[in-house]
């Protein structure tokens, strides 16, 4: 059955107006009829004014993100490109449709999945998406221990995120049991899906920089359905210190010279022996966490303290934190 078309009105009167003043022919007006109903036909525009400030609220927290230059550049890029199809839209100008898939490519710990949930936000005040929530999943969310049940298990993970963002981690692990794996049947009813809720879904696939390129070349169709792909550099040294001192001030903790000049020190032997790649962020967040334990429990049997004991975290402290993350 055919779609309906929708109209839109400001837009229709318009041209009417312009017809009857002679300044167009007929043929012409019914062409900027058609194209007026473009976007509609092919990506549903929602209306999500509830709070006008948000969108930009939004960018300012992917701009504050440490790093990512390349991905705040892109991300802002395909704002300014679904606020302009709008606009031509609105003057009855052609537009070109709208695919949102996406490949992010990068490290763990390289801010993939926090990228990815404010972009869900913000795609959702663009009004390309209804709800603009996120759900994440990996290969055991999709595939099944049997033939049929793979297909159910992805169908059911696809509804969750339908009006949001179906962000799919280590994305190439579906693609690795060969032909006779279940995970091909994954890919065939995510690829289905990119059609059914064209209007209503985005997905993102994620993971390593080199296993997804080689993902990408086993199943060619994908890489027409996800045109957007996001590199996600790894984090320099300097960018390392002030996540981490993010990381702290966000939770009114702050850290001593010393242990600012030990938390460079320990991301540098890291980094010249190969260990840091792995973790990135993740692993200055960890040393983070337990830092702040190690600081409590310091702290704890002492009976008269300053604010500025509570907020500061010493040397000290990263050491004890650096010690659990060995140890776990």
């Amino acid at each position: 059955m055919p779609r309906k078309r929708k109209y839109n009105n400001s837009m229709t009167n318009e041209i009417l107006h312009r017809l009857e003043n002679g300044e167009i022919t007929i043929t012409k007006a019914f062409n900027l009829l058609n194209q007026t109903t473009v976007l509609d036909y092919t990506t549903k525009i929602y209306d999500n004014n509830e709070n006008p400030n948000q969108l930009e609220e939004l960018l300012a927290e992917l701009d504050g993100l440490i790093g990512l230059k390349k991905v705040k550049k892109l991300i802002h890029e395909y704002r300014a490109f679904i606020e302009i199809q709008k606009r031509r839209q609105h003057v009855g100008l052609k537009t070109e449709p709208l695919v949102m898939h996406m490949i992010f490519k990068g490290n763990p710990g390289t801010g993939k999945t926090t990228v990815a949930r404010i972009l869900s936000k913000i795609l959702k005040e663009l009004g390309v998406l209804e709800k603009g929530h996120m759900i994440e999943a990996e290969r055991a969310d999709l595939v099944g221990e049997y033939i049929g049940h793979t297909a159910q298990k992805t169908r059911k993970m696809i509804q969750k995120a339908l009006g949001g963002v179906l962000f799919i981690d280590e994305a190439y692990s579906l693609a690795r049991g060969g032909e006779r794996d279940f995970g091909k049947e994954a890919i065939d009813t995510m690829v289905k899906a990119l059609e059914d809720y064209k209007n209503s879904l985005v997905i993102i696939l994620a993971g390593y920089p080199k296993e997804m390129d080689e993902f990408l070349i086993t199943n060619p169709g994908l890489k027409s359905r996800f045109p957007l792909q996001l590199n996600f550099e790894d984090y320099t040294l300097k960018e390392l210190i002030a996540i981490g001192e993010k990381l702290a001030l966000d939770r009114d903790y702050k850290f001593t010279l010393e242990a600012k000049t030990y938390l460079y020190q320990l991301l540098l032997t890291l980094q010249a022996k190969g260990e840091l790649e792995s973790g990135n962020a993740r692993t200055v967040r960890n040393i983070i966490e337990r830092a702040i334990r190690s600081q409590a429990v310091r702290l704890l049997n002492q009976e008269e303290y300053r604010r500025e004991e509570l907020m500061y975290l010493k040397r000290e402290d990263l050491e004890k934190g650096v010690e659990e993350c060995q140890d776990v």
